[in-house]
């Protein structure tokens, strides 16, 4: 076989990228102990997901009567709407306390509450877009 044939054949076992820095191996060490402590940080993230749950009902909660107070100021809600969205609110934060009350929300607690949500957020939609104005 001609030399240049193999030339062509023959390909590098590991690519060197030129500007690529060569790490010593007390950096490589740094980058064990990186490694370890984001592994801690993610475990102690989940331990703590569970709290996290309720913050995400309390923020949706707060943009859903921001979307209600919103379609009162421009007119896109009347009163009787609105205290029907408001209603429906008060009855989502009812459900919320009641499913902290033993200090856990459970995971169908979570799922009721989450569906109320998704039904009161489909109903302001509803009523901003409608033909009714004040």
């Amino acid at each position: 076989m001609p030399p240049t044939i193999q030339a062509r054949r023959k390909r590098p076992t590991e690519i060197k990228l030129p500007n690529a820095p060569t790490l010593a191996p007390a950096t490589q060490s740094m980058g064990t102990l990186a490694s370890c402590s984001t592994f801690a940080i993610l475990a102690a993230l989940a331990a703590v997901a569970p709290a996290g749950a309720a913050t995400v009902i309390d923020q949706r909660q707060e943009n859903q009567e921001r979307r209600i107070d919103q379609g009162i100021q421009s007119g896109q809600l009347t009163g009787p709407e609105a205290e029907r969205l408001q209603r429906q609110q008060n009855r989502i934060e009812t459900m919320e306390s009641k499913a902290q009350a033993d200090g856990k929300v459970s995971a169908a607690e979570r799922r009721k509450i989450r569906r109320a949500q998704n039904r009161a957020s489909r109903r302001i939609w509803r009523e901003k877009h409608d033909a009714q104005t004040r």
